[in-house]
């Protein structure tokens, strides 16, 4: 496995935590985290939970609640899959995830959504048109209508008339209609910052979900190394024994140890496979697809929520407010279309409240509340994202020191086990020294690999934790 840089990243956040821009490292429930180092469990996407209609909290939700399942550990695959093994680069998988996973596909459509919302509520404000063009017949009983007149006919008609219209109608003052219409765009300012942070999310999943693949692979390939290493001693014993230097008892502990490593290879050729399978569905692969592994928005949508949050409440206080509109009509009204006259009318309307039932206190009630809510959660996000980053950094750097004393115990195993081979073969003394320092051997491989994992990992979650996680890991692959 390869390590990121270490020191570049670090600056970068430094720098980030002073500022204050941040993004939040989501915490993503992948449910195959198997490291206590770096928690990457996820918690309705990030810091959305501002934004109930627009977040990646609300995809979360929504997306996988009937299920179960977190919709950021799931996919949309396409394409169908093919006989050839698929080379899979981390480059690769990150953008599969980006155009398949579901979480993100949701969010996505929750931004659509948002942006017609608006659309909605600017609707309010534009002017509307319409025409209509009607041909009539009609006849009227005006005696019914009170016109009892001596002389004067009861029953008019049947008479005919066209008519072709135009219409529109403006609103002219409406402080309701202007704020919802401003709280409408806040909230999709709100989504597609959200947008962005489950872009984030998504990357951290692909990279844990790789990275886990990847320590899987080393894992299967230190599991083979260490069946050979006891099948040649089980072989040296047998050997041994059937020339009489050295007791059954040796043979014995070296077929345990041999089966030992076999079962230990069983399980990590297994653990392998489920866990490619479990990178396949974050990204989105065909299924049955074989591939082979080559070589802070959420604040913004929180604070974008919060602006929202007010302008509704202004828009609920303003119902108390008059409004105007103004409404005409132009059109050509005749007999027939031939013997017809234009008309029109025009007419302003100045609407003042005065009762009623309750229902604007109400709309201001709702309101305030949810404005309130949203100032709770901006300053709780506010805290949290200081910890996540200061977490990562120091995550980051206990893995750091992993890595270096897991490193240094794999080269004094590994010299401890060929000294240990040596003094067997040379009949100093028996193969229990022989079996301890292969245990030591995989106890080192084990600790390397998991090291090398969470460090990797923790770097991902640190640019999560920093709001630039998809670009930053792109920045790292280009530089390599």
């Amino acid at each position: 496995m390869k390590q990121l840089p270490w020191k570049s990243i670090r600056l970068a956040a430094i720098a980030l935590v002073c500022l204050g821009a941040k993004l939040l490292p989501a915490h993503l429930a992948l449910g195959q985290t198997n490291t206590g180092q770096t928690n990457t469990g996820q918690t309705s996407s990030g810091y959305s939970g501002a934004a109930p209609a627009s977040g990646a909290s609300g995809v979360a939700s929504g997306a996988g609640g009937s299920l179960g399942q977190n919709p950021f550990t799931g996919s949309v695959p396409r394409g169908t899959a093919s006989s050839e093994v698929l080379p899979l680069s981390f480059t690769n998988a990150i953008d599969r995830g980006l155009q398949n996973n579901l979480g993100l596909l949701l969010q996505s459509d929750n931004t659509i959504a948002a942006r017609g919302e608006k659309w909605k509520e600017l609707s309010e404000l534009l002017p509307n048109l319409t025409t209509a063009t009607s041909e009539n017949a009609a006849q009227t009983n005006l005696a019914a209508q009170g016109l009892r007149l001596p002389g004067f006919p009861r029953i008019v008609g049947p008479f005919g008339f066209f008519d072709t219209r135009v219409y529109l109608t403006q609103s002219l003052f409406s402080l309701k209609a202007l704020n919802r219409e401003r709280g409408a765009f806040y909230s999709e300012k709100a989504a597609q910052y959200t947008y962005k942070d489950a872009r984030d999310v998504v990357v951290l999943a692909v990279g844990n979900a790789y990275l886990q693949a990847l320590a899987g692979g080393a894992r299967v390939e230190t599991a083979q190394a260490q069946v050979q290493t006891a099948q040649a001693l089980y072989d040296k014993s047998v050997d041994q024994q059937n020339a009489g230097v050295s007791p059954a008892i040796d043979t014995l502990r070296a077929k345990v140890e041999l089966q030992a490593r076999q079962q230990q290879l069983i399980v990590a050729r297994n653990d392998y496979a489920k866990q490619k399978l479990a990178l396949a569905r974050v990204i989105g692969l065909p299924p049955g697809q074989e591939f082979t592994l080559s070589d802070s928005s959420d604040y913004q949508a929180a604070l974008q929520q919060v602006q929202a949050g007010e302008h509704f409440r202004k828009a609920a206080t303003a119902e108390y407010f008059p409004t105007v509109d103004v409404a005409g009509n132009y059109g050509d009204i005749g007999v027939t279309p031939g013997n017809s006259h234009g008309t029109f009318q025009v007419a302003g309307t100045l609407r003042v409240p005065i009762f009623q039932g309750g229902k604007v206190h109400a709309d201001v009630l709702q309101a305030e509340a949810t404005l309130r809510q949203s100032h709770q959660q901006l300053e709780n996000l506010r805290g949290q994202i200081d910890y996540d980053v200061r977490t990562a950094l120091l995550d980051l750097g206990a893995a750091a020191d992993q890595v270096e004393v897991a490193r240094s115990s794999v080269d004094l195993a590994g010299q401890t086990l060929i000294q240990a081979r040596d003094r067997f073969a040379a009949g100093v003394t028996d193969n229990l020294e022989v079996v301890q320092a292969q245990e030591s051997v995989a106890t080192a491989n084990e600790n390397y690999i998991s090291s090398l994992y969470a460090h990797n990992l923790a770097k991902v979650a640190l640019a999560r934790a920093m709001g630039y996680a998809e670009a930053g890991v792109k920045q790292y692959l280009k530089s390599k």
